[in-house]
């Protein structure tokens, strides 16, 4: 394999890009993001370039400012690792002749209701859902299909904008959180999807020339209200065929949608039909599920997501890592907290004294003093996460929840110092 490759990262792509120097001696990085996310790229200097595009430019300026950079110095390969630009980053590399995910893929994966027909279609899933325009329509589709149904943005990330409608009176306050913008994403529409009742799981798995090989399922916790994720725990203990029908009905979701390759986190409901999609996205998971995955499994979706982007075979060394035995303590959760008021965040406390619980390997606080914290309303809205090891899921989950049930939030709200738990 040349040691010249040349990397054209779309967006400000993590720690990616020095991941990918680092993975091949001689590797050389170009990122192409957003302006407003210029400051997000790490090590600037590092890479052959950084050029920055206007957030509202059509895809034609971001493939002519590639194809300028790829005049002077060719890139080899292409990548994207998160939601952000995914759009721009399959046109680009089809312009360029670059292997990647097809413009149709990602549209797909992005637009919730094309990801619905498409599946449809196919025979795959066959939940009801519409587009609408307003709450007239909305209030059509709850006539016809019934509540509870959800209501969410046709395109959006991290549950925002999301709602689950038990009552008609609530249909005009859901279409209108749907119809709004979130975490720095346009909206393309409001979709209404009959309710899926049953547990939720996200499906961790990766790709290489159309062969899907699945790396870890998640249980996961959501509130029930606002759909938000409070916790996470992996491997999920599932008896084997329900495990086997939930792998079976994610790498028949990825074949309808045309993906052929790289990280995919694929959110499921295990309902008493079997298991339903909520939605797929060609990334890795977030909330730190990878690192939950990674000691579950042993199988690094970071480090395999930048090896193949490099052109490098994956799955052998994927298959080979799940077939040795895990030890005894490998059951791996995540838990996130959110203050019970809204206000001005002053300070976290008792961050140490929850680090010190047993089994427990992380706690963070993932805002800072001076944040405007309050209702949890999108993923963004958690303040702090505690991560712990057992030898079962549940025990996991009980010391990361005990972790972050010690933490104390002190609030300004009104100019009045106020603690709240």
């Amino acid at each position: 394999m040349s040691s010249s490759e040349h990397v054209l990262v779309v967006g400000p792509g993590r720690d990616f890009p020095a991941r990918i120097r680092a993975a091949r001696p001689g590797a050389r990085t170009t990122v192409i993001c957003q302006l407003d996310y210029i400051g997000k790229v790490r090590e600037p200097g590092a890479n052959a370039r950084v050029i920055g595009v206007r957030g509202d430019a059509p895809d034609q300026e971001w493939i002519d400012l590639a194809a300028a950079a790829h005049a002077r110095d060719p890139f080899t390969r292409i990548g994207t690792f998160g939601e952000r630009d995914q759009d721009h980053y399959a046109v680009i590399a089809d312009a360029l002749g670059l292997a990647a995910h097809t413009p149709e893929t990602v549209r797909l994966v992005h637009d919730k209701e094309a990801m619905r027909a498409r599946l449809r279609a196919a025979g795959v899933d066959t939940t009801a859902c519409a587009r609408v325009t307003g709450p007239d329509e909305l209030r059509a589709f709850v006539a016809a299909a019934g509540v509870p149904c959800v209501v969410k943005p046709v395109s959006s990330s991290g549950s925002a904008g999301v709602t689950k409608v038990t009552d008609d009176g609530e249909l005009p306050r859901a279409f209108e959180r749907a119809a709004g913008s979130y975490l720095g994403l346009s909206n393309t529409g409001v979709l209404v999807e009959e309710f899926l009742a049953g547990p939720q799981f996200s499906v961790e798995a990766f790709s290489e020339a159309g062969e899907h090989v699945l790396v870890a399922i998640t249980r996961k916790y959501s509130d029930p209200a606002s759909f938000v994720e409070l916790g996470h725990v992996a491997p999920a203990e599932l008896p084997a065929g329900t495990a086997a029908a939930v792998e079976a009905h994610v790498y028949a979701v990825l074949d309808a949608l045309g993906v052929g390759f790289g990280p995919t986190h694929t959110e499921v409901v295990l309902t008493p039909a079997g298991p339903r999609v909520i939605e797929t996205h060609v990334r890795m998971g977030g909330d730190m599920i990878p690192a939950l995955a990674l000691e579950a499994t042993g199988v690094d979706i970071d480090d395999c997501t930048a090896r193949q982007t490099l052109g490098e075979k994956v799955l052998p060394g994927i298959r080979a890592r799940l077939a040795e035995p895990r030890p005894e303590a490998h059951s791996s959760a995540i838990w996130f907290a959110s203050p019970a008021a809204a206000g001005t965040l002053d300070e976290i406390l008792g961050l140490e004294e929850a680090r010190a619980l047993p089994g427990v390997t992380e706690v963070v606080a993932a805002a800072r003093p001076g944040a405007r914290v309050g209702a949890l309303e999108h993923s963004e809205s958690r303040v702090a996460y505690a991560r712990a090891l057992a030898t079962t899921a549940d025990e996991a989950v009980g010391r990361a929840r005990a972790a972050v049930a010690g933490l104390e939030f002190r609030l300004r709200v009104r100019s009045v110092d106020t603690d709240t738990v």
